[in-house]
């Protein structure tokens, strides 16, 4: 989730897949009065990079992307979407049994 933050208010566009992205970061690009060389200028590559990159934001790395998305002061937010309470899963994190290990039974790092 990319959230833009004016001010105070903070305005949250939900993505789905990459190809969301194209819309979103020229609109974002243009929100702040800057062309394609401005941007590219910021982040030292050429003009016809920035109209490559939100022609097809598919082929973007997601190094490329956190770049991009610094240069216009937009922060990458992953929200859990379960319907489980906050505090619930709060205290779940903390919570671990009397050996140690998580409470999945995988070690640290282990997906």
């Amino acid at each position: 989730m990319a959230c833009l933050m004016t001010g105070n208010f903070i305005m949250d566009y939900p993505l789905s897949f990459a190809g969301q992205l194209k819309q979103h970061l020229r609109s974002l690009r243009k929100s702040r009065a800057l062309k394609q060389a401005d941007l590219a200028r910021q982040l030292g590559v050429v003009q016809s990079r920035i109209a490559a990159l939100e022609k097809n934001p598919n082929v973007m790395t997601v190094d490329t992307l956190f770049k991009l998305l610094k240069a216009l002061d937009v922060q990458l937010v992953l929200r859990d979407e379960r319907p489980e309470a906050e505090g619930e899963r709060s205290l779940k994190q903390t919570q671990s049994p009397k050996n140690g290990s998580p409470k999945s039974g995988k070690s640290e790092g282990e997906w």
